[in-house]
């Protein structure tokens, strides 16, 4: 299956719920049950330069650290990034470290000049935006 992400233009969480899914979907059934953390790097007209796997994990956990998540958006000088990561349990619903890690990333972003203008958390159920909850 090809999944088309380079120069497509983002309007909605819906589409970026849509790309992580497809992503994910790919993968063999033993991965799909892993937690995965993207970072989508958008130039100034929110068009889709990169989509990147900064990590894999467990069940439950997936350990991200600014460091990963930056690296690739200050070396392809994007100008904002969108976080996201599914949650194989089904709930969609953020935990307390998925809030505090977006605010962290939030903090680093402002500090390097990359903002980080949403966090989407994905299941099989459907989808999260932070953004559409004002937890950004």
């Amino acid at each position: 299956m090809e999944i088309r992400t380079k120069k497509q233009k983002i309007t909605n969480p819906k589409e970026i719920a849509s790309i992580l899914r497809d992503i994910l979907m790919s993968e063999d059934q033993i991965d799909q049950d892993k937690e995965h953390f993207w970072v989508i790097g958008l130039n100034s007209r929110n068009v889709i330069q990169y989509v990147e796997l900064v990590s894999l994990g467990t069940l439950d956990a997936s350990l991200v650290h600014p460091r990963e998540v930056f690296r690739l958006a200050i070396f392809k000088g994007v100008s904002h990034i969108i976080v996201g990561h599914n949650h194989p349990s089904g709930d969609t619903e953020p935990s307390l470290e998925d809030i505090s890690m977006t605010r962290r990333l939030e903090d680093a972003g402002r500090i390097i000049g990359i903002e980080v203008v949403d966090h989407i958390i994905i299941s099989g159920e459907g989808f999260v935006s932070f953004k559409e909850k004002n937890l950004i």
